[in-house]
């Protein structure tokens, strides 16, 4: 693009640490975000904590959850350290994670073989596309364009595509969503989800 013209980027993807994060989040029984469907097929495993135990996984979870998705927006205040049984795929603050670094551990081996099979299959999805994504969102800010009669304003937005049990787009950041699966590879529905999205931001 030439120099001072308004420009885009949308990132997609099927992040390994969201997609631990909510296989966690389904396995522990954390309601938030309330607003967002569980991943399908992944249940509540293990013993309930006691009330005030299960507060402080919900707001560690929480903190956790905003520092996974948007990580240069939500620094920890504190340094952090990695799960060993996470390998390098989870770091929690060396302070105030307690409760959640002592839940999620157990869960590690199938936490870990979940996140890996959904990157697989998401990876398969999207080269079964034949590599549209450009075109997709493309193709949506130019409708965009047309429909407000000037160009699309310069923009960030990551694209999360996600096996959530309900079909549907989601905020999850300031500047991240998050697809179901099926939504994404249903080339109509997605456009019409995403345009609203789209129109939001350009």
């Amino acid at each position: 693009m030439h120099e001072g013209t308004p420009s885009w980027v949308i990132r997609e993807n099927a992040s390994r640490p969201v997609l631990i994060a909510l296989y966690l989040r389904a396995a522990l029984g954390v309601a938030s975000p309330v607003e967002l469907p569980r991943v399908r097929d992944v249940g509540k495993v293990g013993a309930t904590l006691a009330i005030d135990q299960h507060d402080l996984l919900e707001a560690q979870w929480r903190d956790w959850w905003a520092m996974t998705v948007e990580p240069e927006a939500h620094p920890s205040p504190v340094p952090l350290q990695l799960v060993e049984a996470y390998e390098t795929e989870i770091a929690l603050p060396v302070s105030g994670a307690e409760v959640l670094l002592a839940a999620v551990v157990p869960h590690a081996e199938a936490a870990r073989a979940w996140a890996e099979w959904t990157q697989d299959a998401y990876r398969s999805a999207s080269s079964a596309r034949h590599g549209d994504s450009y075109r997709a969102y493309a193709g949506t800010i130019a409708e965009h364009e047309r429909e407000v009669g000037r160009r699309a304003h310069s923009f960030e937005l990551n694209v999360e595509v996600l096996p959530l049990a309900t079909s549907g787009v989601w905020w999850i950041g300031e500047k991240t969503v998050a697809v179901t699966d099926s939504l994404r590879s249903d080339a109509s529905a997605f456009d019409d989800a995403i345009h609203p999205i789209i129109a939001e931001l350009a």
